[in-house]
């Protein structure tokens, strides 16, 4: 089968090689996947310059969550072929591939009300959205919520979830394009980064209150503004750094506003309270049934294109999701 490798540690699209591998097979308690779509997640990018959490042995293929198709079942794994599921490969052998293998515990079903690109782009990004805004921020309806790269793929889903929680959400994006693609996603109202005060917009439009709850998925500079413009007894949900720098917060200045400053790795969970996360899926299933949610495709790209589309995401030049699918046929 094809599949895409890293060799050595650099920017995606220098380091992603498309190779000719052996197919996998499937262990103990494993599923055997064709691959239907491979969403492209900013964690791709850190494992490929090495400075991810998890470092995988070189060469390793990226790719943390795809929607694919049981093809077979190792032993002690029960699943009909042909059922169309959401997973994620463990490392080292990612889900940039034409095939997968993923332990049948981990999997869950694909929703019916999404393509296989959308359903391939709900799991983490909305799992971190709605652990974030529910688990750990508590958003309440009627609050504002403030989400930082809101036109991107976390922070779309931040959207997305936000309103359907029943908040009053503003977004901050970098840029007309995406300032329009957040309007498009139910912004109640869109900050451009480049052009507007982004502590005075908010400010103004909350009567001088602030966002009871920041979502940042960038760190730097975006989570500066944010503790400038944060509601009495807040929240800041630390997501990420897709900014590239991680802030230093200064304690004493959330003793004197009173505002809360919260972390999420959203993949603790799988291990510490699997069954939330289980729950978590059933919730996004019944929102993308009802269409309250509805992952952001910007792109849909062939498996020839990944280095590429991961490069993007990278950069910062994405819109929404890119996702990875098996033919140019499928992506176009």
């Amino acid at each position: 089968m094809k599949a895409w490798r890293v060799h050595a540690n650099g920017e995606p699209r220098e380091v992603m090689r498309l190779e000719e591998v052996p197919d996998p097979q499937p262990g103990p308690g494993q599923l055997l996947l064709r691959v239907r779509a491979a969403n492209v997640n900013f964690p791709d990018a850190l494992l490929c310059r090495g400075r991810y959490q998890v470092r995988p042995p070189l060469p390793f293929t990226p790719g943390v969550e795809i929607c694919g198709e049981v093809l077979a079942a190792g032993e002690g794994a029960e699943a009909e072929p042909g059922t169309r599921v959401l997973a994620q490969p463990p490392l080292p052998a990612g889900g940039f591939a034409e095939l997968a293998v993923a332990d049948a515990a981990s999997v869950r079903p694909a929703p019916e009300a999404l393509d296989d690109a959308e359903a391939a782009a709900l799991h983490i990004g909305y799992q971190t959205g709605w652990f974030g805004l529910h688990r750990r921020a508590r958003l309440q309806a009627g609050e504002t919520l403030l989400v930082h790269a809101a036109a991107g793929g976390v922070g779309s889903a931040a959207v997305q979830l936000g309103k359907a929680a029943g908040a009053r959400v503003i977004g901050v994006v970098g840029g007309a394009d995406k300032a329009r693609t957040a309007r498009e996603l139910g912004c109640d109202l869109v900050l451009d980064r480049h052009t507007d005060d982004i502590v005075a917009a908010v400010k103004d439009a909350t009567g001088g209150r602030g966002a009871d709850v920041v979502y940042d998925p960038v760190g730097g500079d975006a989570y500066t503004k944010s503790t400038k413009c944060i509601a009495f007894e807040g929240r800041i949900l630390v997501v990420g750094f897709a900014g590239g720098t991680i802030p230093s917060p200064a304690l004493n200045h959330a003793l004197v506003k009173n505002y809360a400053i919260l972390g999420l790795h959203w993949g603790l969970y799988n291990t510490k309270d699997p069954a939330a996360v289980d729950a978590c899926h059933k919730e996004l299933t019944e929102l993308a049934a009802q269409g309250a949610v509805k992952p952001l495709i910007g792109d849909r790209v062939p498996l020839a294109d990944a280095a590429d589309a991961v490069q993007r995401v990278a950069d910062g030049t994405s819109v929404g999701r890119l996702v990875v699918v098996p033919t140019t046929e499928e992506a176009r």
